[in-house]
């Protein structure tokens, strides 16, 4: 037989495309068109339901400047003679139908300002009868957003209101009434999923010659010229194919329903609200017609958005999920990063996640559905177990560049020891259309075969596509049991992963970090988004301890709890895997610069007040001063948590000498620190006399390197940026700018690249055992990246980097593809290189991005370079990113244990607060000192009970045992979960004598007590 493939398909292609799909409507009558451009930021539909409307040509009128918002009115009468005919509305604002997502869309509402559904390229039409009478009324209003295009990763100024063209985006392509035909429609989904099942099959099986021919005498029988009157004629010849049932051994794929929406990214926040509308709008309608429907939601932000912007869509949602088909997953407030989220955010992330859907819904997720972040820490597995999880999804690893991950189904251990029941799809996408190459790739993807036999295809046009489309599920129901393609079953994630877990309960494990080979960049990109949420973490911190105290100790206090909640969440969702990683537009930065501003000032104010309560009267004559230390360790003789008058200074008083050939030396008795002549740190010695910096280098070294990666410019560094390196020696300034007993600053000025200037204040501390490093940069590069480079003399085989709860040690060499692969890696607050006896740490106090390279010199000694990534200059999706004027802060610790670095990493982000007044304040927990047991929150519990939350951590990484003291009586000390729960399987605490409790901790664990004060229990 003649090998006619090609022929066949390429007609099955041209009928599909040009008369089959167009055939579904028919009849098409044009529908009266009205508008009203909304001045400004969107309105709400009672205020677009009374505007003025003016005549509007419909189809080809042009509307719509970017970020604008257009109210169409659509009237209209269904003709007589469509009566018992199936009648939709076709509302095309203009869409490019090769792109679900990313450009205009809309929301129709009827004339009492009731949701109907949303509006995207796979979704432009609207039911409006199942059997029309003919000569019905149809009024309708459609909000349509003129969102510009902007997933092409070029320079663009669209990406900000402020910076975009006036210029109309968008024509209006239909706004039709039309018949539908529904042999037609199925008719579609017939030859879509026979035809995408023939193309992935081996040329060799016979089953693919057999939908060869079905298909071609389909369409044989199909009169082109009439497609509706021949559709059936056509079902029926197609029908055997579809009869024959899936092989015993076929793969089975549990089809989710989804909808990924960034909470930003390619748009503002305000749109994100309007997206959720949207896509939930066209959620619960298609759940009306398809009962077998399962969509899962995760962020509870968006729902939240929902509940306070449309109440009545939000009580339909209600009842879906009451009724099991609107399924809420993940158990956190926004799908965040996690590389760079602070433990206690983490932490919170859950407990607000969580209790929403708990309190909303009454539904306690077990699982975290986290598709789309940058990687994934190496502490999510025991916080996934803390919150009451089960099972953790993600998807992103499928874009890592160089090594291919070697499981789908597995075990992740976490740095603690913990494991979490893990599944990541084959199908390699979290947007699935159910399409014959989708269902393909994931049966041969799967890399469980032989073990396991089954996988999980989140499916729906995300970010604005509308979610599922009623195609999707007519493709779901052909495929649910069909020769030569995986079985499809439509449920929930929680059924797949209760059956993955029983057919696979010894999976492989895979310890540590899920490390994303791409999207480095993003640990540095928006230093100031960053640099937010950094300060507002350590504010929250110190808010809530203070606060908590002084309800405890100063009668007639109030626990600020709403304010608290308030300001978390708002944090929380500056936590999204877009917002903090810095790879949104230009419009989300500005905006979280700003709300950041207000974050960190009411969080000043409560801390204050709180403050201003402990502290005491001011003494009579005006002198007296409290010093509250928020860090978890005593300095100065001041206590971890507490407060008092400060002791008076012991230390070594700072001496400074200039150094031969240029520069100073800087001496406190701990260390003795030379800075030559071209500003550089030269020498630094610990107090045994050890040498930090490598034999003729320099460290606090500023190196700029071009960065233009190839594809995505704020996400990536690529490695190859190292080709070209500019040291930055040269010295506009250098001069000795303090010196007294307390401290010495020595001040470098220098000017740079495209006019930009650095100016470094060098500090040395009376007593002090790190060198600080305050940099303000004015920064006017673009497409470089800027380093603070420390080569220093150690032999380290691995580094550890701070993460949430610990730390991770990551190999500096690059033996394997793997190693090769972290050539940029992300830290906390310090990273700490060390050999036996001997290490160093390098500081930060909103630097996330490191490297960490080594070489062996000719005197056969290793030097470990360690470099801080202080900006970078991409010009997408944000063309100014970071210029303008920065300060950040670092510091070099030698000498130094990764116990030293956990301490003096706290210090740094968490400065002294002096408030006048004269009273000593004890603090309201302690632990039992020189132990790794680390405070990492005090509050007040969040039932508002007046019990004392306090969660505590094993931080280098061996175990802990110790006591926690309260300092107020204690009644009972219970082990709870992430939601102030009591632990089932934990330990019981009892009160000792001293009135506090023994505490003893594995590697990392974490541990959350409930304390009850005896006035309170």
């Amino acid at each position: 037989m003649h090998d006619d493939r090609r022929i066949v398909e390429d007609r099955l292609r041209r009928v599909l495309d040009e008369r089959v799909r167009p055939a579904v409507h028919r009849d098409q009558v044009p529908l009266t068109v009205e508008r009203w451009d909304a001045p400004g930021e969107p309105v709400p539909v009672t205020e677009a339901l009374a505007a003025p409307y003016a005549p509007c040509a419909g189809a080809g009128e042009r509307w719509g400047p970017a970020w604008g918002t257009t109210w169409f009115k659509v009237t209209g009468t269904v003709p007589a003679g469509w009566a018992g005919r199936t009648v939709e509305a076709v509302l095309d604002l203009g869409f490019d139908r090769g792109m679900p997502g990313f450009q205009c869309e809309g929301l129709v509402h009827r004339p009492d300002g009731t949701v109907v559904k949303g509006l995207n390229p796979d979704n432009s039409w609207v039911r409006l009868a199942d059997r029309a009478a003919g000569g019905e009324e149809v009024v309708l209003f459609v909000e349509a957003a003129a969102n510009p295009i902007l997933n092409d990763p070029r320079p663009t100024r669209q990406g900000d209101v402020r910076t975009a063209s006036d210029e109309p985006l968008y024509r209006l392509a239909a706004m039709d009434l039309a018949v539908f035909e529904p042999q037609v429609f199925e008719l579609v989904a017939d030859l879509e999923v026979l035809g995408g099942l023939m193309k992935q099959l081996p040329v060799e099986e016979a089953r693919r010659w057999e939908l060869l021919r079905t298909i071609e005498t389909a369409l044989d029988v199909l009169d082109l010229d009439d497609i509706a009157g021949s559709a059936g004629a056509a079902r029926t010849r197609l029908a055997p194919a579809l009869a024959a049932p899936a092989h015993a051994s076929a793969h089975r794929l549990s089809a989710v329903g989804h909808a990924h929406i960034d909470s930003a990214w390619l748009w503002p926040l305000r749109e994100t609200v309007r997206k959720v509308a949207r896509t939930t709008a066209n959620v619960v309608a298609l759940m009306d017609e398809h009962p077998e429907f399962v969509f899962a939601m995760s962020q509870a932000q968006q729902l939240a958005w929902l509940k306070e912007h449309h109440p009545r869509l939000y009580a339909r949602v209600k009842e879906k999920i009451a009724a099991g088909a609107f399924v809420p997953v993940g158990g956190m407030w926004v799908e965040s990063d996690t590389n760079m989220v602070g433990g206690e955010a983490m932490a919170r992330q859950f407990l607000y996640g969580k209790r929403f859907f708990l309190e909303e819904f009454g539904i306690e997720t077990d699982g975290v559905w986290l598709p789309d972040s940058f990687g994934y820490t190496a502490a999510m597995p025991q916080l996934v177990k803390l919150s009451g999880s089960r099972w953790f999804l993600t998807q992103k690893i499928s874009w890592s560049q160089t090594n291919a991950f070697p499981h789908h189904t597995f075990w992740w251990e976490g740095i603690d020891g913990t494991r979490i029941f893990t599944h990541f799809p084959p199908i390699d996408t979290y947007n699935a259309d159910l399409g014959g190459a989708q269902l393909a790739h994931a049966a041969r993807n799967y890399r469980e075969k032989g073990r396991g036999s089954r996988s999980l295809a989140p499916f729906g046009h995300g970010d604005g596509g509308g979610g599922p489309t009623r195609q999707m599920l007519a493709r779901a129901r052909r495929l649910a049991d069909l020769e030569g393609s995986p079985r499809v079953r439509i449920e929930e994630p929680s059924a797949f992963f209760d059956v993955a877990r029983a057919e696979y309960p010894d999976a492989p494990v895979w310890v540590g970090e899920l490390y994303l080979e791409l999207h480095r960049g993003t640990y540095t990109s928006q230093a100031k988004t960053k640099q937010g949420n950094r300060y507002a973490e350590s504010l929250l911190r110190e808010a809530e301890l203070w606060a908590a105290t002084a309800a405890l100790r100063v009668p007639g206090y109030g626990y600020p709890y709403a304010d608290l909640e308030r300001l978390w969440k708002t944090v929380l969702l500056h936590q999204f895997h877009d917002i903090l990683p810095g790879s949104s537009i230009a419009w989300v930065h500005r905006e979280a610069r700003e709300t950041y501003a207000r974050v960190h000032a009411e969080l000043a104010e409560i801390t204050a007040a709180a403050q201003r309560a402990l502290a005491g009267d001011v003494p009579a004559d005006g002198t007296g001063t409290v010093v509250f230390n928020a860090a978890p360790h005593a300095r100065d003789g001041i206590p971890a948590g507490g407060a008092g008058p400060r002791p008076p200074r012991t230390a070594a008083p700072v001496t400074v000498a200039e150094r031969p050939g240029g520069g100073f030396v800087l001496d406190n008795g701990v260390l003795r620190v030379g800075i030559d002549h071209r500003g550089l740190l030269v020498s630094v010695r610990d107090p045994d006399g050890r040498e930090a910096v490598a034999p003729g280098r320099a460290a606090n070294l500023l190196q700029l390197h071009p960065d233009l990666p190839n594809h995505w410019d704020a996400w990536d560094v690529d490695a190859f940026y190292r080709h070209h390196t500019t040291d930055l020696t040269g010295v506009e300034e250098l001069e000795l700018a303090e010196a007294d007993e307390e401290a010495a600053t020595v001040r470098v000025t220098r000017v740079f690249g495209a006019g930009s200037a650095v100016r470094q204040r060098l500090t040395l501390r009376a007593g002090a055992a790190r060198v600080e490093v305050d940099t303000e940069i004015d920064w006017r590069e673009s497409e470089k990246i800027l380093k603070a480079a420390f080569p220093l003399d150690v032999k380290a085989d691995h580094s550890a980097a701070e993460t949430q709860f610990g730390h991770v040690f990551r190999p500096t060499h690059t033996n394997t593809s793997w190693e090769a692969a972290k050539f940029e890696i992300c830290a906390h607050r310090w990273l700490h290189v060390g050999e036996p006896g001997w290490g160093a740490a390098l500081l930060n106090d909103s630097t996330y991005g490191h490297d960490v390279t080594r070489e062996v010199r000719a005197d056969g000694g290793q030097t470990t370079t360690v470099r801080l990534s202080l900006l970078r200059a991409p010009r997408y999706p944000d063309p100014e990113t970071d210029q303008g004027t920065h300060r950040l802060r670092y510091a070099l610790l030698p000498g130094a244990t990764r116990a030293d670095a956990v301490r003096e990493g706290h210090a740094l982000n968490l400065p002294e607060r002096a408030v006048p007044g004269s009273a000593t304040v004890p603090p309201l927990v302690s632990v039992t000192p020189g132990t790794a047991i680390v405070v990492e929150a005090v509050k007040l519990a969040e039932d508002r009970s007046g019990d004392v939350v306090v969660r505590l951590y094993e931080s280098d990484g061996g175990r802990a045992v110790g006591r926690l003291v309260p300092g107020f009586a204690l009644a009972s000390a219970t082990a709870t979960d992430l939601l102030e729960r009591p632990l089932t399987d934990a330990p019981g605490y009892p009160v000792g004598e001293d009135g506090g409790v023994a505490v003893s901790l594995r590697p990392f664990e974490i541990l959350t007590l409930r304390l009850v004060p005896v006035s309170a229990s």
